[in-house]
């Protein structure tokens, strides 16, 4: 296994990182996730740090609160080292029926980390990240917040999660106008089947320095192995019962075909090689594995010993590639002799 840091900071983490969406269940989309209680998610989490997994990220808002209480009970019950294992979660979405329950205002940043924390049983996090962007609250108003909270050591790191790449940039620029802690990583969507994220965060986060961690990497099941061209999958399955995060369908399969052929040559799962694509993605720091089973767990982490060839990475980039898109494609066709020049060798060697 594997470690990065995260992004321009000194904190490193594991290439996986256990998600905990599974734990808790309860009524809504989050029992038909998944519904591990107690026993069943130390398991699990007992399996990912043997592994050299020592990074685990949930959130509030999932199970309502119950998958933060279990992941921290967890942690106790299995005498986890704290300075051994990094701890992230996420505040945003609803906690109540109040009108200032929600968003990313001062006051619910402040009062989402003390829940979490209670619920964690921790005395700080260690990577707080705003779940979804808040279009009623200033961004200067969510950074200022989010940098009380590192001040007071609530929390060493902050990051966010699915927002739009100047909405990013916007909170970089505040954040280092007024010397505030800023934004560490991005948590963003990002799977063979769905590589949207490179138009215009990837660049973003090679620019700025940002870590990536990657959320439904197998497309919410999609690329599980269990679905294809002519497999509508089984009944009850998650994307037959949660159909998400959308997809286009068509070059999905078309990744499934090509991926089917080179498992076999590897003697792996489906799954293991689309994680296995985004391990070697450069701009990737860390991907989120979630499992509601022991062996699927196992089979995720196996992914990290699966060493594709440059061919093979070839065949899927062809098979997922996104189609050609303004600017995109103006930026390609009028830069290249400028990228030529950055890449020519200098004469008599280096200076």
């Amino acid at each position: 296994m594997r470690n990065h840091p995260l992004g321009r900071t000194g904190l490193f983490v594991s290439e996986l990182c256990l998600g905990t969406m599974t734990f808790g269940g309860g009524a809504g989309i989050w029992g038909q996730i998944g519904d591990l209680q107690q026993a069943d998610a130390e398991r699990l989490i007992g399996a990912s740090l043997d592994a050299g997994i020592n990074f685990i990220d949930t959130a509030d808002v999932y199970s309502g609160g119950a998958s933060e209480q279990i992941t921290g009970q967890a942690l106790k019950n299995l005498k986890v080292a704290r300075d051994s294992v990094v701890v992230a979660t996420k505040v945003f979405g609803e906690t109540g029926p109040g009108a200032n329950m929600r968003g990313a205002t001062r006051g619910h940043i402040a009062d989402g980390v003390k829940a979490s924390l209670k619920r964690l049983q921790l005395e700080h996090i260690d990577l707080y990240q705003i779940h979804g962007f808040d279009p009623a609250t200033p961004i200067e108003e969510t950074v200022r917040g989010l940098d009380q909270l590192v001040r007071h050591g609530h929390v060493r790191y902050v990051g966010v999660s699915n927002w739009a790449a100047w909405q990013i940039v916007k909170a970089l620029g505040i954040a280092e106008r007024h010397g505030l802690a800023r934004f560490e990583s991005l948590q963003a969507y990002y799977t063979v089947a769905g590589r949207d994220l490179e138009r215009e965060l990837v660049p973003m986060l090679r620019s700025e320095g940002l870590g990536l961690m990657v959320w439904s990497p197998l497309a919410g099941g999609l690329l599980s192995g269990k679905y294809g061209r002519d497999q509508p999958g089984e009944a009850g399955s998650r994307r037959t019962q949660f159909d998400f995060p959308p997809v286009n369908r068509e070059r999905a399969w078309d990744c499934i075909d090509v991926m089917r052929g080179i498992a076999q040559v590897h003697g792996v799962s489906v799954a293991q090689i689309a994680l296995a694509w985004l391990l070697h993605q450069p701009q990737v720091t860390s991907v989120i594995i979630g499992a509601k089973r022991a062996e699927q767990l196992a089979d995720n982490i196996g992914a990290t010993k699966v060493a594709l060839s440059a061919d093979e990475l070839a065949k899927i980039d062809a098979a997922s590639a996104l189609p050609a898109e303004y600017p995109g494609w103006m930026l390609e066709r009028q830069g290249g002799a400028r990228r030529q020049q950055m890449s020519a060798p200098r004469a008599g060697g280096v200076a």
